[in-house]
């Protein structure tokens, strides 16, 4: 059972992005058009953006295009979320990204008379003769009763060959620690299946989702956990893979985070390179303490951790946000809180040798450009990056931005 995700893109090839020109593309009111935009972007082949924002729109966020046309983008909202009453979801704090189909799909973290929501989005069937034209939101499924989880809270979703979703929720199930979950298309319904539940010493709270490595095995990351959970000591979170044996899945711990130079929570989801290592972040600790970017090799059965490097910053203020490697083998990603202005940065990692050096493409000042980016960064063809933070800009409820090399 091969596994794949789509326009999760662990690998781009562009040309080096540089930072000399910070644009606004969209500055969030709280309005009609929602705000602050947790998650990030994703970019369909014309280079139009997509993301969610975690209010606004009917109360309880909105999922949004910007369409690029010529050098203007054009800013539409897709679909409003009704609210924690309501049964469509409330509170998307993930991405949205393409299927199988060409359609839109996300999470909620909220409603659905429950604890969140999986969702499709899609056109119109009929040709809409408005300039704004909401999509139809179908719900795929609804977490409600606490053993199928709750609290599908940031990571993508990911689509196997024959169109299964797999994702994970940040707590549920019968150790409340989270869960790793499989939506089975059934009888024009979708039916869960939980493939995992974390207990404590094997990871606590997934706050990202899982990647494949094509031959059916899911690698991610839990917030807490590992091999110092225990007593009144929660760990510091976790590398774990899930690999199908027999007719369920044995769960094995990567990596155990232990709160020296190696950081702790790490809440950033997971890459591959091309040689099938991995790479991810946590947003607090290191030699620094704000954080730290980590590499994890396959060795003699076991896999090797390497520090790549340390930010410098305050308590949960390094990246959530998966990072992006270019074809130069540069990883890209944002800060929450650290940087110049203690709002956040926009980072490139470089490989020299056996060290890393961090340029700063930006640095949020907490004013009209923004603050606090939680989100991933994508490329267009072009070399320009993309990404949302979640607050700041002229009304305070967030912006999307791009830097243009």
């Amino acid at each position: 059972m091969a596994l794949v995700s789509l326009l999760v893109l662990t690998l781009v090839t562009t040309r080096a992005a540089q930072a000399q020109t910070y644009n606004i593309l969209h500055t969030f009111s709280g309005g009609g058009d929602g705000g602050f935009p947790i998650a990030g972007l994703t970019m369909d082949r014309a280079g139009n953006l997509y993301g969610t924002a975690n209010s606004g729109g009917a109360g309880y966020g909105t999922v949004y295009q910007l369409k690029h046309k010529g050098s203007n983008w054009l800013f539409a909202p897709l679909y409003s979320f009704a609210g924690l009453t309501g049964s469509d979801g409330a509170g998307p704090e993930s991405r949205v990204i393409f299927g199988p189909n060409g359609t839109l799909y996300g999470t909620t973290v909220l409603g659905g008379f429950g604890s969140g929501t999986v969702y499709n989005l899609r056109p119109q069937a009929k040709a809409c003769p408005n300039i704004i034209c909401p999509w139809t939101e179908t719900v795929l499924y609804r977490f409600v009763t606490g053993a199928d989880g709750y609290l599908p809270v940031f990571g993508d979703l990911i689509f196997d060959q024959a169109g299964n979703i797999y994702g994970t929720t940040y707590q549920g199930n019968p150790y409340e620690a989270g869960t790793v979950y499989e939506l089975t298309p059934s009888g024009g319904g979708w039916t869960e299946s939980i493939l995992y539940s974390f207990t404590g010493s094997d990871g606590l709270f997934p706050y990202h989702g899982v990647i494949s490595d094509g031959a059916g095995s899911l690698y991610g990351t839990t917030e807490r956990g590992g091999a110092y959970f225990g007593g009144s000591n929660p760990g510091y979170g976790t590398v774990f893979r899930l690999t199908p044996s027999g007719s369920g899945w044995k769960e094995s711990v990567l990596y155990s985070f232990q709160n020296g130079s190696d950081g702790e929570y790490p809440d950033a989801g997971l890459i591959f390179d091309p040689s099938g290592n991995l790479y991810g972040a946590t947003d607090n600790g290191g030699q620094d303490g704000g954080g730290t970017v980590f590499k994890l090799s396959p060795s003699s059965g076991g896999w090797t951790f390497t520090l790549l490097y340390s930010f410098t910053g305050d308590f949960d203020c390094g990246p959530y946000g998966t990072l992006v490697m270019d074809g130069a083998g540069s990883l890209y990603g944002t800060t929450l809180c650290d940087g110049a202005n203690h709002a956040g940065s926009v980072f490139k990692l470089t490989p020299s040798g056996n060290s890393w050096t961090y340029t700063s493409l930006h640095d949020f000042t907490g004013g009209s450009d923004g603050e606090n980016p939680y989100c991933n960064v994508v490329f267009d063809a072009n070399g320009n990056l993309y990404g949302t933070a979640s607050a700041g800009g002229l009304q305070g409820y967030g912006v999307v931005w791009e830097i243009a090399p």
